[in-house]
């Protein structure tokens, strides 16, 4: 019997990151395979019994997992995000969340028949999209940076407050049982309100005043977030799922609060429990529970497809500059994510204990509005984008990993030259100085969690990994081959890999295309242009073609890029070296004294004409 258990745990764990890894090569929601992975698991081949697996056990595990996934999409709530956003996104996040809640309310108790208290609770469930859903999606279907942008900035606010009114509905329900219902909600929102704001601001004060070690930030924080969830749940049942979730919120929202690597922590963890939670809650999934829904869920899934968002979409949209094109895709895109999954497994589990009517229908019903949204959004939404010429062409920018002079100066080249440019950096100096330059930026780690549900990428087709790291570059180049192609991720030496042994040199597999050259290092770049090199696009022609140019420059210039007539960009490297006709321009590094020689000769010349003319 303990074999078995070990076993099944153990294959819990492999298949749920397994199921990350597809759908990281695959470029689809991860919540899509470990539903699938849970239902196979389970109802089909009977290989995880989760009810005889964790007995008693199940109900504690759940609950806490769904608490540390709401505090950590609490931490990612900021306010000041918030003021920033369109009127669309904002209209989206409030107007639209309230009219889709409604009209999926009603259609689920007119056609399952379920009661009001449950249909309001669904509804509140599946309101909520979140980036772990979006963000795979708008990579696949690239729409106009307008759309995605609205899309992605409502899947990021609406992740923790569609949780947060999901869990005061669930808690109104729960209090709903008493005779002193208004009361007893009262109760339930006043303690975890007041667990929450004490365990976000004694927290805070421990981690400014630096009353505690780096080293245990992290794992203090979670044993933080789990006794601030059992406390309140303690002084008024079910307030925890409330207190953890406005803890995040509040934390994310306090001044000088070092919270980057906790919520770094909380992201990892999240990406573990939510592997292992949707494959154990799908497993619970019986075929007789779907059976049992019949075709009015089917009914309800079409009402969210095809009325409730669309009538969200058009009344957040109006008095807006989209187009009937836009509105339309907007309409059609919106599948639900992890927050739904969740958080609806835990609800049933305690509306059952108490003995609902179809409170056992809830996660069925869920999963398969999550599975349906995704499946179909993500195989139509493409097309669909073509259709309506709302989708973007070929992406032909370049993102940067390194926000340096340097990279500044070839950045301001390619974006001279028309390409979409976005440079990303750890160093808030290096961000500021390019956002003073009118650069698209991100402050941060590019292979973070973070980055993946918060860097933009519409457009962009190109890596360019030039930071004074070489193993942060190669990782940068190893994480986005799968997103660009190996055949556009490169990378510039750095000076100690030019003279790294074979022992200590990174391999060229992991660290993408040679910018540049052989000889060119970030080091020698930063030395030419201290020394007063200047970057400079020249146009080719018949009199004037690539062999003249090296000529002119003495053959000193370091080739950047080529341009060909269509606009396209050809890099130069170690391994391949274009070779610029007429009507191309090349964009090339020109030192100081090449230039200044070139000037001098130049200046000679016209001299000379003038001296002909004189004596002639």
């Amino acid at each position: 019997m303990i074999e078995q258990t070990i076993v099944a745990l153990t294959a819990i764990g492999m298949i749920g990151i397994a199921c990350q890894w597809l759908a990281w090569w695959l470029k689809l929601p991860a919540i899509l395979f470990l539903l699938v992975a849970g239902i196979i698991a389970g109802p089909v081949t009977g290989f995880i019994r989760p009810n005889e697996l964790f007995g008693e056990l199940l109900f504690p595990i759940v609950s806490l997992g769904v608490a540390v996934i709401l505090f950590e999409g609490g931490l990612t709530l900021r306010f000041h995000e918030i003021r920033e956003i369109g009127t669309v996104v904002h209209n989206l996040v409030t107007l639209g969340t309230a009219v889709t809640w409604c009209i999926i309310a009603v259609a689920t108790h007119w056609l399952l028949g379920f009661s009001w208290e449950l249909s309001f609770l669904f509804g509140a469930l599946v309101v909520v999209t979140g980036p772990t859903v979006i963000i795979p999606l708008l990579r696949t279907v690239r729409p106009t940076a307008n759309i995605a942008n609205i899309l992605r900035w409502e899947g990021i606010i609406i992740d923790p407050l569609g949780a947060l009114l999901a869990v005061l509905v669930f808690e109104f329900i729960i209090s709903g049982q008493d005779s002193h219902t208004m009361r007893l909600f009262g109760a339930m929102i006043l303690t975890g309100g007041v667990c929450g704001a004490s365990g976000a601001l004694i927290l805070a004060t421990i981690l400014r005043r630096h009353w505690m070690p780096e080293y245990l930030h992290n794992v203090a924080a979670l044993a933080f977030v789990l006794g601030i969830y059992t406390l309140s749940n303690e002084l008024q049942h079910e307030s925890g799922l409330l207190a953890v979730t406005l803890m995040g919120i509040m934390l994310a929202n306090l001044k000088q609060v070092p919270i980057e690597d906790i919520l770094d922590f909380k992201e990892s963890l999240s990406l573990l429990v939510i592997s292992l939670l949707f494959i154990i809650l799908a497993a619970r999934i019986e075929f007789g529970q779907i059976i049992e829904l019949g075709w009015g869920a089917l009914g309800v899934f079409l009402v969210i497809l095809l009325i409730a968002r669309p009538v969200a979409v058009q009344l957040s949209a109006l008095r807006s500059k989209l187009n009937w094109r836009e509105r339309a895709l907007l309409s059609w895109i919106a599948p639900r994510g992890i927050v739904a999954a969740a958080v609806s497994a835990l609800f049933a589990l305690r509306l059952e204990g108490m003995g609902m009517p179809e409170a056992h229908l809830l996660v069925p019903l869920t999963f398969m509005v999550i599975i349906g949204t995704v499946v179909l959004q993500s195989a139509s939404a493409r097309p669909l984008a073509n259709i309506l010429n709302v989708s973007e062409p070929e992406p032909r920018g370049v993102l940067f990993i390194g926000a340096h002079r340097t990279a500044r100066a070839i950045a301001k080249a390619l974006a001279d030259n028309g390409f979409r440019i976005k440079l990303a950096d750890t160093s808030w100096d290096n961000i500021r100085a390019a956002r003073m330059d009118g650069f698209s930026t991100y402050f941060g780690n590019v292979v973070s969690e973070h980055a993946d549900r918060h860097l933009e990428l519409v457009g962009i087709g190109r890596l360019f990994a030039m930071s004074r790291r070489p193993a942060f570059n190669a990782l940068a180049c190893l994480r986005y081959k799968n997103e660009f192609g190996g055949n556009a991720v490169f990378a510039l030496k750095t000076p100690e890999e030019k003279g790294a042994n074979e022992t200590r040199a990174i391999s060229s597999y992991f660290s993408g295309q040679q910018l540049f050259g052989k000889d060119i290092t970030l080091a020698k770049l930063e030395s030419l242009m201290g020394q007063g090199a200047v970057i400079r696009t020249t146009p080719l022609s018949e009199d004037f073609d690539f062999a003249t140019y090296d000529e002119k420059y003495q053959n000193k210039a370091v080739h950047l890029f080529a341009l060909t007539e269509k606009g396209r960009l050809r890099v130069f490297t170690k391994d391949s070296r274009p070779e610029p006709v007429s009507g191309w321009k090349i964009i090339s590094l020109i030192p100081g004294d090449v230039l200044e020689q070139s000037a001098a000769d130049k200046q000679n010349n016209r001299n000379g004409d003038e001296d002909d003319t004189k004596s002639g």
